[in-house]
């Protein structure tokens, strides 16, 4: 496992499960909303070039999302995918209580942006977002796992699976 790919929707815990990965084996971790969302929430013009730069490294761990720009780059250099395949109502609970606190405390996320209630109306708000694409999502990414036979494919279905199998008790589909 040397350039982890986590894959789920949003709300899945896809960040926080590279955090832990990068601290326990010392992948070098980059988060993609941060190389993403310049100063006012504008997508900043060099995301995909740091995104290239950073994956043909040797090591590292990011977040599988941003497909629209990046297409299947990070899944052809990766060389495992933790699939975060949870229940619906555990990422809508994460997601929504993440947005709540978000908003309430206004600490400030990627580049000086926080996030407000009034984001919550925006169609691809996170809570928005992982509700109406949920299903649409884990179709795509076990089309991606076909596309590419080469990635190890560690789908985790539920958050004690993923809690177990971070000590090193893998009771996922490998």
């Amino acid at each position: 496992m040397d350039r982890v790919l986590i894959a789920g929707i949003s709300g899945a815990g896809k960040t926080t499960l590279a955090r832990r990965l990068s601290e326990r084996y010392g992948l070098p971790h980059h988060e993609l909303d941060a190389l993403h969302h310049g100063p006012g929430w504008v997508p900043r013009p060099e995301f995909e070039s740091d995104v290239k730069e950073f994956s043909d490294q040797d090591r590292w761990v990011t977040e599988d999302q941003y497909h629209r720009v990046l297409g299947d780059l990070l899944w052809d250099r990766a060389d495992t995918v933790i699939w975060l395949d949870l229940p619906r109502r555990t990422v809508m609970w994460r997601v929504i209580r993440r947005s709540v606190l978000r908003a309430v405390d206004r600490r400030p996320l990627w580049n000086g942006n926080k996030e407000s209630v009034r984001d919550w109306l925006r169609a691809d708000h996170p809570i928005r977002w992982a509700w109406s694409q949920f299903d649409r999502r884990r179709t795509q990414t076990a089309d991606r796992a076909t596309r590419h036979p080469d990635v190890t494919v560690i789908r985790l279905r539920t958050a004690r699976q993923a809690r177990h199998w971070l000590r090193g008790t893998a009771f996922a589909d490998v």
